[in-house]
């Protein structure tokens, strides 16, 4: 698929461009891909900033506050969506953050990045959550993962610190090795130290984290499948004993064998739904061997050919990966319910401007029709 004009061919820089173009164009990759973790799309003007930083044109400084005088002029914005300075601001600083060697294996170092990211953005950047979370999650039906509770949080994270600095990595194959660094971050998310901005924070630090220990990181998986990513930390951590359902981390475990051992697991997001049904390639956590066969409510004959002519329809669009992964999510998720903007957030994670952006989508590729008689913003799947 050809590129937009405004979009940049990181693959091309991948195999083509030196040293110094390659690693730059790595770190604008994961940090443009990690934003489709809440759903935002970072603006034109941000890819062409981030060109002319890859190109050596400017700095990764000198891009930093050509961000932030963008966004400090209405007119020049004017026809941006209202989420795109956030996307652009963060993926900036992530930028940043990952072309300097500097890292610290601490807590404070974690609150820290999350305050680079987020200051100005959220009143509560740097700072440890003081309330505590549910968030429900499209993978687990609608319920929530338990997250660390607020009153624990620091001493959580000094816990988990510790233990993994006293790790010994020393005499382990790669298969121990990335079940541990699986285990870890799992366990480092599910703390959920800060309000939001959680998964971009943790991408982070483990990103810079994996290189302090030797491993050269792809990026691009992050780039690729940070919704993928961010739902694999969700499955590891959650069970519902009544419903049958188990922590699953060889989803994530996955994740790190495709970015560490040059594996190529398939990352698909429908494949980490708790009612899945089919082969979804997660290994098993026991043996490391052994493929998982996710579980699922069975769906009516029709249903299933109904959502595999959609499907078809999206992968003919020319969406982007993760675009695609949040409007089936979409279908599988409302079936033949009606449906508004609010259902398009709870099942996607999205913000508002986002929702908005892919209930048009589906709209144009006349998926969904709007539906009067429930008020205005309702739409349902087409029969």
């Amino acid at each position: 698929m050809a590129k937009k004009k405004f979009e940049i061919d990181f693959e091309n820089y991948v195999r083509n461009a030196p040293p110094s173009k390659r690693e730059k164009s790595s770190a604008w990759s994961a940090a443009i891909g990690l934003q489709q973790v809440d759903g935002l799309t970072p603006s034109k003007y941000l890819f062409e900033t981030a060109r002319r930083n890859i190109e050596g044109d400017i700095t990764i400084d000198d891009a930093q506050k050509l961000i932030n005088s963008y966004y400090k002029s209405k007119v020049s914005r004017a026809n941006d969506p209202d989420d795109t300075e956030e996307a652009d601001k963060v993926a900036s600083r992530i930028a940043k953050i990952l072309s300097e060697r500097a890292f610290s294996f601490s807590p404070s170092y974690l609150i820290a990045i999350h305050g680079k990211l987020f200051q100005g953005i959220y009143k509560f950047a740097g700072r440890l959550r003081d309330y505590d979370i549910t968030k429900k999650e499209w993978v687990l039906d609608g319920d929530t993962v338990m997250y660390g509770a607020a009153f624990e949080l620091r001493m959580a994270l000094d816990y988990d610190f510790e233990q993994e600095r006293e790790f010994n990595y020393k005499g382990l194959n790669m298969d121990q090795i990335v079940e541990h660094l699986a285990d870890f971050v799992s366990r480092l998310w599910q703390i959920h130290a800060f309000g939001e901005g959680n998964t971009r924070t943790t991408a982070v630090f483990m990103i810079k984290y994996l290189r302090s220990l030797g491993f050269k990181v792809d990026n691009k998986i992050f780039a690729d499948n940070s919704w993928f990513f961010r739902n694999a930390l969700v499955r590891a951590n959650y069970s519902n004993v009544p419903k049958g359902i188990s922590r699953e981390p060889g989803f994530l475990e996955n994740f790190f064998r495709n970015m560490l051992m040059g594996e190529h697991h398939e990352m698909k997001n429908r494949y980490l739904h708790v009612n899945y049904r089919g082969n979804a390639g997660a290994r098993s956590s026991h043996d490391g061997i052994a493929v998982e066969k996710a579980t699922i409510q069975h769906e009516t004959a029709e249903n299933q050919s109904a959502i595999a002519g959609i499907e078809q329809r999206l992968e003919s669009a020319k969406l982007n990966a993760p675009t695609k992964e949040k409007l089936l999510s979409i279908i599988q998720g409302v079936g033949n319910e009606v449906f508004g903007a609010s259902k398009v957030m709870e099942l996607t994670g999205c913000k508002p401007t986002a929702a908005t952006s892919l209930i048009k989508k589906l709209l144009s590729l006349e998926i969904i029709e709007p539906v009067a008689g429930h008020g205005k913003g309702k739409y349902r799947v087409k029969g």
